[in-house]
């Protein structure tokens, strides 16, 4: 396990080496495929890639759900997000967001994220599960500081996509009390990046934000596309129990 204080990732291949992926699980079953999985994220083939990117959704946090490999696959990813290979292209799903690799694995990121923030911890509670005794929620909620040093390195990035993504990933983990302070450097970004954005989804998960930080939102309009766009688990939006009905067989505990 990564010391409390730490804030940088591990390396990825020490953490892939260090890390006894037999004795955790995903979706599926045990997590010896993880690394193969985590180890083609970057492949030369677009195809290898984009394969590895629907695992990485579908196996290790399949609908949103955290298991105890999610954390230290999460770790990985957020290693790698300054390797130059994740600026290679990706295979898109129908209604996939825009942008290369490094997009896909911020937004992966964002979702894991949301599996473990305020609104999450709030409706496990209301179901009768506290968070705090789902291991892979505490671990999750653990590693946000180091999530969010390797997030926010994009804040500025020259790729519009990538910068969307590390926007909207930052906001989850700033319900963290270590981070809660870095909300005051992000409100600005929302106004004039997320909530400007093309893309519906971004322009409401940045009004949402705000609203919640106690902002104004006068004048931050989104239209609602809903009826013509509409893809739960591509969304860049926390889980709630409204958006998603609960599946007794994928419940986190």
């Amino acid at each position: 396990m990564l010391p409390q204080e730490a804030t940088e990732p591990l390396d990825p291949a020490e953490l892939l080496a260090r890390t006894a992926w037999s004795t955790l699980d995903h979706a599926y079953d045990t997590a010896e495929d993880v690394p193969q999985i985590l180890l083609d994220l970057v492949d030369a083939d677009p195809r290898v890639r984009s394969k590895a990117l629907s695992r990485l959704h579908h196996v290790v946090h399949h609908q949103n759900t955290l298991y105890t490999a999610t954390a230290p696959a999460a770790m990985y990813v957020a290693g790698i997000l300054g390797d130059a290979r994740t600026l290679e292209t990706v295979e898109k799903e129908p209604h996939a967001f825009p942008g290369p690799m490094r997009a896909e694995l911020l937004g992966w990121l964002d979702s894991v994220a949301d599996a473990a923030d305020d609104e999450t911890a709030a409706t496990m509670r209301r179901f009768g599960f506290p968070p705090e005794e789902y291991p892979p929620f505490v671990e999750t909620c653990r590693i946000r500081p180091q999530l969010f040093h390797a997030v926010s390195a994009f804040l500025e990035d020259p790729d519009m996509d990538v910068r969307a993504a590390a926007i909207s990933a930052c906001i989850p983990l700033l319900d963290d009390p270590r981070l809660i302070h870095h909300r005051d450097t992000l409100v600005p970004l929302l106004r004039n990046v997320l909530a400007a954005n093309a893309l519906w989804q971004y322009r409401e998960r940045a009004v949402d934000a705000l609203a919640s930080w106690g902002q104004d939102t006068t004048g931050l309009e989104v239209r609602q596309e809903r009826d013509t766009f509409c893809d739960a688990e591509r969304r860049p939006q926390a889980w709630t129990a409204e958006a998603q009905e609960w599946d007794d067989a994928d419940l986190p505990f």
